[in-house]
């Protein structure tokens, strides 16, 4: 799950990480309002939207050109950026052409900026623990700078047995060139923000930038956390932060039938049981030239109920073609897959290709119950036949006119 900068910045503030004084607003007028209780003489008007690169994006059918954060000097331009921003388009790199609507702003004091760096901090699987990212190059993706500058990023890897230490701070406060009281308030942002990281179960924690002010401070300026969907639970507080505006409809809807499911690109719907089972599915689907349109996993002991909401889900997305339901049922019975299919194509008008592989518990009868239907069904005898078929069969509805 991710959450907007501002309820970022007031997750560190509870942990005593230093980030600078800000009010979010809904309409221009919070906005104005903010800046007043804020105080001068400089303000920075960001745009709250789930991407990156706001600085640099645009909003859609302006010529100005601005981007989604603005440095302004008056309380009248807080309000009148306010008036341009809220319910525009901002389109950066991460949003895509398609960009996100700007529902909330945040309205931030002024900052003496010195110096710009980069703070992470992530679950690394390679190594099984967290590990502590910084960075010279702070205000850049931090993407690129792997990709061109590698030897710009320090890394240390925390071992859990003992958590992050003064010193592993320290060591990555001496590689950013700190100094002097620099580096004490540097050991002191990182030891709080790792306490944070750990204590709500974060995924993810970027800092970008960090900076440094005129004064020596050390200051979060921007601040992403990613939390662990699995331990939402122990955190009611941020589960309630969730803004679900900036999610895929699709997705959310699945998550209320504890559907794991993801939107791609293709137009082969794909719905599978076992995370293990669907990347094969999509990797054989494209090994027969096809494209798959989701990732879906509907779980080992899904009910017809959430087998026929799997199946609506696939069906609400115009792109799709044609569906793949690949099954191997161990704790999932495929009768039971079998009944929600068809209660699934019976309730909506299904015109695009539909097939089938069931293996596993009560397979025959599952088999049985697809056949008895009426339903122009394609029956699969195991995985290449499947995707075989399905390829083959949205071809074929293409040739003949279909979406």
């Amino acid at each position: 799950m991710n959450i907007h900068e501002y309820q970022a910045k007031e997750l560190l503030r509870r942990y005593d990480v230093a980030v600078p004084n800000g009010c979010v607003a809904f309409t221009p007028e919070e906005a104005a309002q903010a800046a007043r209780k804020l105080g001068g003489p400089i303000w920075v008007v960001k745009s709250q939207i789930h991407a990156g690169g706001r600085g640099a994006g645009r909003f859609a059918g302006d010529p100005s050109g601005k981007g989604g954060v603005r440095v302004v000097k008056s309380i009248d331009e807080v309000q009148a950026n306010a008036s341009q921003m809220l319910g525009a388009t901002l389109v950066t790199k991460q949003t895509g052409p398609a960009g996100r609507e700007v529902r909330r702003l945040y309205i931030e004091e002024g900052c003496d900026i010195a110096r710009e760096l980069y703070l992470g901090m992530l679950i690394d699987r390679a190594t099984s623990r967290i590990t502590v990212m910084a960075s010279t190059e702070g205000g850049m993706e931090i993407e690129e700078v792997a990709a061109h500058t590698p030897e710009k990023i320090l890394k240390v890897a925390i071992d859990p047995a003992s958590g992050i230490q003064p010193f592993h701070a320290r060591r990555l406060a001496f590689g950013l060139g700190l100094s002097g009281k620099q580096v004490a308030a540097a050991t002191r942002f990182i030891l709080s923000a790792y306490r944070a990281f750990t204590e709500l179960d974060a995924s993810i924690v970027e800092i970008n930038p960090l900076v440094v002010t005129g004064s020596g401070d050390v200051i979060a300026l921007d601040a992403k956390f990613n939390f662990d969907d699995n331990a939402l639970f122990r955190h009611p507080d941020i589960e309630a932060m969730r803004d679900e505006s900036e999610e895929d409809p699709a997705e959310t809807e699945a998550a209320r039938h504890a559907l794991n499911y993801v939107r791609l690109d293709g137009n082969i719907g794909c719905m599978v049981n076992g995370a293990g089972l669907a990347m094969a599915t999509m990797d054989i689907i494209k090994l027969y030239g096809g494209e798959p349109a989701n990732f879906l996993d509907v779980g080992g002991g899904a009910t017809k109920e959430r087998v026929t909401a799997a199946f609506r889900l696939i069906l609400a997305d115009p792109k799709v073609e044609g569906i793949l339901v690949n099954i191997f049922g161990g704790i999932m019975r495929c009768d039971v897959i079998a009944e929600g299919v068809i209660a699934a194509a019976r309730d909506v008008d299904l015109t695009v290709p539909l097939v089938v592989r069931l293996e596993g518990t009560n397979v025959e009868l599952g088999k049985t119950i697809l056949r008895d239907s009426g339903l122009p069904i394609l029956s699969a005898n195991h995985l290449a036949d499947a995707a075989e078929k399905v390829v083959a069969a949205v071809r074929a509805h293409q040739k003949k006119g279909g979406k």
